[in-house]
């Protein structure tokens, strides 16, 4: 009888065992929706490839540009158990007291894309762009061009993004050492029909502009179709410098054929680097190469459209 019961328990557990097996690992992911942009899409497609049923995992996934939202969802995943939190934040700010309540639940947190304001010990490790790197990397190669004077029309993104805080900066420095002129400076909140209307209102005012930043490729392409309806030449050669980020494949074709002049790399391709700390965690180790912020920062570029190539195109572009 001792026997049978042992075997019985015995079954038992390899049955919860398995069945935990089964469910795979708990995630939930809060990003912003694939809609946002072509990098957006790009980087909501790797997350999803990756962490699926077949590499093991259990994900919810919540996706909105509005940072209330996100941070409802990302309570529902801590009230449902996860046992990993995966953030990109739509906004900076407002995420200490959710981080909290995941540390105190024993859920993992990874931010990705995006960095959030809270002390790095709320948070396993950020694989993230040094978005103050790309504007910096952008305005350097804008001063590089030595125009005689910079009447700049700059496109913002979502207003509080990590995205728009570090390619905002580094002009913003410029605007105040007085080498550069804002001639507008507004957000389109990433959308390219919100940029062109922006660009539109430039030159229906008939106020001089000679650059365009647009801090991502969708709202550089609403500003150059405002450009085109106007019959203002752009791009190499052109009377107004196109600039913009995240380097779409049909974004970088238009630098290729001379329509833009540059644009800032950014990589939405952190998936495989948080499901191999988990994969590392899960097996009782510890999570590498870290910077003092629990960072692992991507390595990016900006590409000339003088300089780029078809090769270039086929290496870093993202989509079709």
């Amino acid at each position: 009888m001792k026997k049978l019961l042992a075997l019985v328990l015995a079954l038992a557990m390899m049955l919860a065992a398995s069945a935990a097996l089964a469910d795979g690992i708990k995630v939930g992911i809060v990003n912003n929706p694939p809609s946002e942009s072509g990098y957006r899409e790009a980087n909501v497609k790797n997350f999803e490839e990756v962490f699926s049923a077949e590499n093991g995992y259990e994900t919810k996934t919540a996706y909105t540009l509005k940072n209330d939202e996100q941070l409802n969802a990302a309570r529902q995943f801590i009230t449902d158990g996860v046992d990993y939190l995966l953030i990109s934040a739509a906004e900076t700010t407002g995420w200490e007291a959710v981080l909290k309540d995941a540390q105190e639940q024993g859920i993992g947190v990874f931010l990705f894309d995006r960095m959030i304001d809270c002390d790095p010990s709320l948070y396993l490790a950020a694989v993230v762009s040094d978005m103050a790197q790309e504007g910096e990397t952008a305005v350097n190669w804008l001063l590089s061009l030595e125009l005689p004077e910079y009447n700049v029309i700059h496109i913002q993104g979502a207003m509080g993004s990590d995205a728009q805080l570090g390619r905002t900066g580094a002009l913003d420095a410029q605007f105040e050492s007085g080498k550069m002129n804002k001639v507008i400076q507004q957000t389109a909140t990433w959308d390219e029909a919100e940029a062109k209307k922006i660009v539109e209102s430039v030159i229906n005012a008939k106020t001089p502009f000679n650059v365009i930043y647009a801090e991502n490729d969708g709202m550089a392409k609403g500003a150059v179709a405002a450009l085109d309806d106007a019959g203002i030449t752009h791009g190499v050669n052109g009377d107004v410098v196109v600039m913009g980020f995240d380097c779409n494949k049909w974004a970088l074709r238009e630098l290729l054929a001379g329509n833009w002049n540059y644009d800032g790399q950014c990589s939405p391709f952190q998936a495989d680097v948080i499901d191999q700390m988990i994969k590392t965690l899960q097996a009782g180790g510890q999570i590498e190469g870290l910077n003092e912020k629990n960072q692992i920062i991507s390595v990016e570029k900006g590409f000339d459209a003088r300089e780029l190539t078809e090769d270039d195109i086929a290496k870093y572009g993202l989509g079709e």
